[in-house]
């Protein structure tokens, strides 16, 4: 996609972060965008702050029937949609043993059934337009580890790569003009460790934090704060990857030694077998 003026793009947790960062990277290069998020008055103050060529849209990924509107409304407002964003999601600390299922229902629920609800809505749609598309699925660098105290988070995202690469062949051997990528960041400052705020009140959790929970939880806030890399960088690489036509945009260099070092205890555990 070498050619983005003039297009339309869908960004669905739009009201900050990462997502209002995409939604600039898209306004400079003359795409027209529509912005989702649940955070009705957030996405308010976000649209605002991004000028013309915004529209928005309230919407809670976790519910298919409210994905689908969205969907309607890009549609209805613009006749097609070139670049989805399946960028919405929430954080949580939590061991597996302190996990609750309200905590997993609700981060499975925005992480990926958000992103599962995004591609039924509008795959669909964009296969139909018969002009080159993509749809942007971010995973973060948790989609391809295993990191103690983020479970519900890391299975969520280890989903959302499992989709995310299954979509691409599928595609690639239909011969689609719909691309998937994957934008897998590690930490840089969001206001995801304060996702409680969006919860909703059915999912709240009856099980205190216990104490070494809260410390995961104290070591994640300072790595965020501390990133060095903003989201308008990783939105200016998710662009990179996306003219460039890359199925992975991993934006952290060292992502790559943790993810070379688990897949190196895999390959120990599982040799090949000898030969006869």
């Amino acid at each position: 996609m070498d050619n983005l003026q003039g297009r339309v793009a869908v960004i669905t947790g739009g009201a900050g972060g990462l997502g209002t960062a995409l939604a600039r990277q898209c306004l400079q290069r003359g795409m027209k965008v529509v912005l989702a998020d649940v955070d009705g008055a957030g996405l308010a103050t976000a649209a605002g702050g991004l000028g013309g060529g915004v529209v928005t849209c309230v919407t809670d990924v976790m519910k298919r029937e409210s994905v689908e509107a969205l969907a309607a409304f890009a549609y209805q407002r613009h006749g097609a949609v070139h670049l989805l964003f399946n960028n919405a999601g929430v954080g949580l600390s939590r061991s597996v043993g302190e996990t609750t299922s309200n905590d997993w229902a609700w981060v499975l629920g925005v992480n990926l059934w958000g992103v599962i609800h995004g591609i039924a809505a509008f795959l669909p749609r964009m296969a139909a337009q018969q002009e080159e598309s993509r749809i942007v699925n971010t995973a973060s660098a948790a989609g391809f580890l295993s990191d103690p105290g983020m479970a519900a988070y890391g299975v969520s995202k280890h989903g959302v790569v499992v989709i995310a690469e299954t979509l691409a062949k599928e595609l690639a051997e239909k011969g689609s003009q719909v691309g998937v990528m994957l934008l897998c960041p590690a930490f840089f400052p969001t206001g995801i460790t304060t996702s409680e705020r969006v919860r909703p009140a059915g999912l709240t959790s009856p099980v205190p934090v216990s104490d070494a929970d809260r410390g995961v939880q104290e070591k994640l806030d300072s790595a965020v704060r501390k990133g060095r890399l903003s989201a308008d960088d990783v939105a200016a690489m998710a662009f990179e990857g996306i003219l460039r036509g890359d199925l992975y945009v991993f934006t952290h260099k060292k992502i790559r030694l943790a993810i070379e070092e688990r897949l190196r205890h895999i390959l120990e555990a599982c040799p090949y077998p000898a030969r006869s």
